[in-house]
């Protein structure tokens, strides 16, 4: 499923135009992205977590060259679901 095809129904699910859905997924998109800037964690009982991962730097090796090179410290976020989601 496409983010088109996600809107589509969840439009459909909760009775709101599709320009009303694409608005509210993005806003949530948006709201999920300051928060992880912020690095703060967000709790949706049910859904899931989101919370920032910090990686710490390491050396890798480059493929083509075998040459060491050093990759840098970076954040990225990390979702685990709820209990709702579980299959």
């Amino acid at each position: 499923m496409n983010k088109t095809e996600f809107i589509a129904r969840l439009a459909e699910k909760a009775g709101l135009t599709k320009t009303d859905a694409q608005k509210a997924v993005n806003a949530f998109a948006e709201v999920v992205a300051e928060q992880a800037k912020a690095g703060e964690k967000i709790t949706l009982l049910g859904f899931g977590t989101f919370s920032v991962n910090e990686k710490p730097a390491r050396t890798g090796i480059n493929p083509k060259t075998k040459e060491k090179i050093q990759i840098a410290a970076r954040k990225s976020v990390k979702f685990k679901p709820g209990s709702a989601l579980e299959l």
